[in-house]
């Protein structure tokens, strides 16, 4: 390790190294401000010790995209098809170049999060926005692109926006194969390093083993593949055969998280409390104004719930009560697959006829189901072929759509909504969304 590097112990991957130009992005106030957005919003309501930060999921994000860009760029693990595809992968000074670029996008692939994280972005952001956005204009900024100008040679502040956000979030941007390449390692559906992170992190802090997967094996395994011969003329981060079984363990290890720990009924509600404080405790939404941002953490957001739970005359004191006394609506009904065969619209008849009964605020929902499909990657076989990885893994083609639909109901009404419920059942279930 030279005198210009650092390090720094992490529970995840042992050691993060930095160079001096990504200590001085970790010291920059967009990446500082990570240290005070909790990776998790407010699971630790439920699992105490869920108390990580975006500030270490970025540092962890930082070091797997490095080993993931060594893998698939060694000479090696490239194929001729490849190389005439992306001939930049044969140029040894711009690798130097993509390499630095794309750890300086894994570091600030997050600092656009709002408090919270995802909490509360969909709703309370204007019509636009998401924290990609905002982690794009923060990269844009004049305090990141004086960091950009320093280095030496500079870092191209578009090219780090392109790898940190990727193309669906970026679709006024020109990329090149190459960058879209790039950018999948960091934020791709299938073998994104940000989710290996989250995953082994999340679940590691939870306590739970339910995300933990060899990523060892398949970071070694994984290619640049191109996939003619299923139908696509691009080429796409895909897996070596013998790291098929890593891919089908990070991916179920996702559904696990995703149905075990992320969409637990607990979880979920306190967001949906949270974001009832912050609907009535803003000026409307979140500004996206780049000081605003920068001065708006999950701390200023505490101190207003503890401030607001003791004021009854203050906005937001019902739900602020309810986080600071552990006190959340409580679990009516969640979705159960025969219910949605006999009345696919279920849950919006049952959440109609509940705010009919026990009025509009005593009642609340939450409904989720899975849209990416990550599970389509190219596997390179050993007799060379290359196909789509769900035509060789029973796993992968039979994996689970993640789908929740929760009710919840004010826990005082909890006695008198289960009787209701249990009576009127039936006639429920005979119900449509146009008879309400």
């Amino acid at each position: 390790m030279s005198k210009q590097d650092h390090e720094l112990r992490d529970p995840i991957h042992v050691f993060v190294r930095l160079t001096s130009d990504e200590r001085r992005v970790v010291d920059s106030r967009p990446f500082q401000r990570l240290r005070h957005i909790h990776q998790l919003a407010m699971t630790s309501m439920l699992y105490p010790a869920a108390t990580h930060k975006r500030f270490e999921h970025s540092l962890g994000v930082m070091e797997l995209a490095g080993r993931v860009f060594d893998v698939v760029t060694k000479r090696d693990n490239v194929v001729d098809e490849v190389r005439r595809i992306i001939p930049e992968i044969d140029d040894s000074d711009g690798l130097r170049y993509w390499k630095r670029a794309v750890r300086m996008a894994a570091l600030c692939h997050d600092i656009g999060h709002l408090p919270f994280s995802h909490a509360a972005e969909k709703d309370l952001l204007p019509a636009d926005w998401n924290h990609e956005r905002l982690t794009r204009e923060l990269i844009l900024s004049r305090e990141m692109a004086d960091i950009w100008d320093a280095m030496t040679p500079p870092l191209r502040a578009l090219a780090v926006v392109k790898l940190a956000i990727g193309q669906k979030e970026a679709p006024d941007l020109e990329f090149s194969t190459w960058q879209t390449i790039l950018s999948e390692i960091i934020v791709g559906d299938s073998f994104g390093v940000d989710r290996m992170d989250y995953l082994l992190r999340d679940s590691y802090h939870v306590g739970v083993p339910y995300g933990r997967f060899d990523h060892f094996r398949l970071i070694d395994t994984l290619r640049i593949l191109p996939l003619a011969e299923s139908g696509s003329g691009e080429p796409a981060l895909g897996v070596e055969e013998g790291g098929l079984r890593s891919a089908e363990a990070l991916l179920l290890g996702r559904y696990y998280m995703y149905s075990q720990v992320y969409f637990h009924p607990i979880r979920r509600i306190y967001d949906i409390h949270l974001k009832d404080f912050l609907s009535a405790w803003l000026p409307g939404h979140f500004s996206t104004d780049i000081e605003s941002h920068l001065r708006r953490t999950d701390n200023e957001v505490l101190s207003a719930i503890s401030i607001a739970a003791l004021d009854p005359d203050l906005p937001g004191h019902d739900p602020a009560r309810r986080i600071a006394r552990h006190d959340h609506y409580k679990l009516l009904y969640q979705r159960y697959p025969d219910d949605v065969r006999k009345n696919p619209a279920f849950g919006a008849v049952l959440l109609s006829a509940a705010q009919e009964q026990f009025g509009s605020d005593a009642v609340r929902r939450d409904a989720y189901k899975q849209k990416r499909d990550a599970t389509r990657f190219p596997v390179r076989l050993p007799d060379e072929r290359i196909d789509f990885a769900t035509s060789h893994s029973d796993v992968l083609s039979s994996l689970p759509v993640v789908t929740v639909d929760f009710l919840y109901i004010r826990p005082d009404l909890l006695d008198e909504a289960r009787r209701w419920f249990e009576a009127g059942r039936k006639k429920l279930l005979k119900k449509r969304p146009k008879e309400e």
